[in-house]
């Protein structure tokens, strides 16, 4: 059996009641795809317009979605060097503290359709599209339509790829190219050309500046296939190879160059890092801190791999905080990609099919392995980075063993695939009690009902075949295509959102937020369990139900953007010209919404944790001095809330924020205005 897997044909058989025929070797030198039946290119255009719909479905009752990003794309709309330089602000005082390209994108729409919730989320939603577009094509290549339509579609209808292509964090961006870059991969291997290998390292290197070292997780796995399966010799490998690592340099680093060589007085701070340096944030909050759990500046990994995000562990994929996000079809992709390497193991060194297991297998296996055992930051969020493997995985190994259904233990296969499927679904729907109660037992059921037909060889043949494999499908995504249904069917807003129906956030405890300190999204898990975020811990205002935002004239907090009364906007813009910022407070998202309301810069003091040391105080007062800032907004984020943590466990100082907060009381006079405490700095106090 092995011998026959080895050289698995692409053609479907051409009597499909008869028994499929015996495979024909497949020619690792072609890189022309097969034709693909009448149906598949309006069965894909049905795809795209599906995705397409479902992500832009009822995309402005988001609102800003994640303020924090949403104010730097307002600040790159305004100001072409903030744009640049990935600013929080259009003054510059600070940047955001991930790299910019996914701000550029949402930054150039905002510039050429104004600053509103669609021109910063459709992008992201265009992104999920791309992906799943990028996906059909990586997979259908080899595999042919068939496979590429499942895999799209398994992407498609995850719930936390539904979560992230409709809201404004940089995630989308960075699963959009690391898709182009495995297809560039696939074409890379056909004929072992270096160009495709060079756009390959090109679009990782775009996806370092996106989110950074997270983007590399995928290169290890990428070279060993290239070593692995690229028919042509072994000293041109390794130069092609070593031409790709040049690339991958030149283009992950080329920004942080130029941004590094303009002088600290002439550009932003970097925000995220303890010493306004890019290769702080790289190596640091943003590179082997998360890991670690030692990110200084941070708001409290911990080495010991149990602080306030969470147990690590070989099973954190499948526990409460993870797995609904992403687990539906873990288990199924893993069973898929193992029969996938045993089947092509003694294959010749140059197969496709193997090469292709092993492509997105390294990429699931070193991703989903490098976030199981994180001690630093880790958002559920982030597991859409494992959604393109489950969906190729699932859709090459699925239709590779159908294809081979006369042999009794490719069908086992299947049928133990789609049990553990139902069974895993049934688990994690039954997770919120109360919601959809039909649905457990019916994806049960089916899927029970399927396995057992698939054993039975007479069943998989001509028309009933295609019943039972539409069933399988329709059983495998139902769990998470409901899901994927009630994530879109919710608002999303602050800085941790999560997928599901919203009823999961009242029925757990929570207020009825999603994405709040005290909704479903906080990262100790869903709302009520131990871990959970309280509100106001972070010195902020409790998040405000289902928008995740502070309540009216809010000063809003860590997690979640202010929410200014219109009273406190009105008195931001007087005058709003004469001054380099409006307004002056501690947290990024607490500035956003401020920045956001006003359509004016507001410095974000200590960056998005209040714990960066910019501006210090002796920078701070020089500011007020020469009449640059007109008010300073009390009651922000973590680094300057009265009661709130210190530093992050690396060192990281709130003491900052703390000191500016302390000197603006000290020589200032507060005026309340809509809720919250403002201070005039161009009136001192006698």
């Amino acid at each position: 059996m092995v011998g026959n897997m080895a050289t698995i044909t692409l053609t479907a058989p051409a009597d499909p009641a008869a028994a499929p025929p015996a495979p024909a070797p497949l020619d690792i030198h072609t890189s022309t795809p097969e034709p693909d039946p009448r149906w598949a290119r309006p069965a894909l255009v049905a795809l795209l317009v599906g995705t397409a719909a479902l992500y832009l479905w009822d995309l402005g009752s988001s609102g800003w979605a994640n303020g924090f990003y949403s104010a730097a794309a307002e600040a790159g709309s305004k100001s072409w060097s903030a744009w640049f330089f990935g600013s929080f602000d259009a003054s510059n005082a600070i940047t955001v503290d991930k790299p910019p390209v996914a701000m550029w994108i949402m930054g150039l729409s905002a510039r050429l359709f104004g600053v509103n919730a669609w021109s910063i989320l459709v992008p992201e939603a265009l992104a999920g599209v791309a992906s799943v577009g990028t996906l059909y094509a990586t997979v259908r290549r080899w595999f042919g339509a068939r496979a590429g339509l499942l895999a799209g579609a398994v992407l498609a209808l995850t719930p936390v790829a539904a979560l992230m292509f409709r809201f404004n964090n940089p995630d989308a961006v960075l699963v959009l190219l690391l898709t182009g870059s495995a297809y560039c991969m696939v074409r890379a291997l056909e004929r072992a050309q270096t160009a495709w290998l060079l756009g390959a390292a090109a679009l990782i290197g775009f996806a370092f500046l996106t989110k950074m070292l997270q983007a590399y997780v995928v290169v290890p796995g990428f070279i060993l296939v290239y070593v692995l399966a690229a028919p042509t010799s072994v000293r041109r490998r390794l130069t092609q190879l070593a031409a790709a690592a040049a690339t991958l340099l030149v283009s992950s680093l080329w920004w942080v160059v130029i941004v590094m060589a303009i002088p600290a007085s002439s550009r932003p701070y970097i925000g995220g890092s303890q010493h306004n340096s890019l290769w702080d944030l790289i190596f640091g909050y943003n590179g082997f801190g998360r890991l670690t759990g030692n990110e200084t500046g941070s708001v409290g990994g911990n080495p010991q791999g149990n602080g306030m995000w969470g147990p690590t562990g070989w099973l954190r994929m499948f526990n409460d905080q993870f797995g609904g996000e992403i687990s539906w079809l873990l288990p199924a992709a893993l069973l898929l990609g193992a029969a996938g390497i045993a089947l092509t193991w003694r294959a010749a060194r140059t197969d496709r099919t193997r090469a292709a297991f092993v492509l997105w297998g390294t990429w699931l296996l070193a991703t989903g392995v490098t976030f199981s055992l994180s001690k630093g930051i880790i958002h559920p969020y982030y597991t859409v980075a494992l959604a393109p493997a489950i969906g190729a995985l699932v859709g090459m190994g699925a239709t590779t063993l159908w294809r081979t259904r006369h042999q009794a233990t490719s069908r086992a296969v299947l049928a133990v695939t789609v049990v553990v499927t139902a069974l895993w679904s049934h688990e994690l729907l039954g997770r919120v009690p109360g919601w959809e109660s039909w649905l457990a037992p019916t994806v049960l059921l089916g899927g029970i009902a399927v396995a057992g037909a698939l054993l039975v060889e007479t069943w998989v043949r001509g028309r009933a075949g295609h019943l039972v494999a539409g069933a399988a499908i329709v059983v495998g995504l139902l769990g998470a295509g409901s899901y994927t249904v009630a994530t879109a069917a919710t608002p999303h807003q602050g800085a941790i959102p999560t997928s599901g129906p919203s009823v999961a956030a009242r029925l757990l405890g929570g207020p009825g937020g999603r994405g709040g300190p005290g909704g479903a999204g906080g990262p100790g898990g869903a709302a009520g369990r131990p871990g959970t975020f309280r509100p106001g811990a972070f010195g902020g205002a409790p998040p405000n139900g289902a928008a995740g935002g502070g309540p009216a004239g809010g000063a809003g907090g860590l997690l979640d953007a202010s929410t200014p009364s219109a009273a406190l906007v009105q008195l931001l813009q007087r005058d709003a010209s004469a001054y380099r910022w409006v307004a002056a407070t501690v947290g990024s998202n607490s500035a956003a919404g401020y920045q956001l309301a006003t359509d004016d810069p507001v410095m974000s003091i200590g960056g998005f944790n209040g714990t960066d040391p910019s501006p210090t105080l002796a920078q701070f007062q020089a500011y007020v001095a020469a009449g640059d800032i007109h008010y300073f907004v009390a009651g922000g984020g973590f680094g300057g809330g009265r009661g709130g943590f210190g530093g992050g466990p690396g060192g990281g100082t709130a003491s900052t924020s703390r000191a500016i907060t302390s000197w603006v009381e000290s020589h200032f006079t507060a005026t309340t205005v809509g809720g919250v405490s403002v201070y005039d700095l161009t009136a001192p106090s006698s």
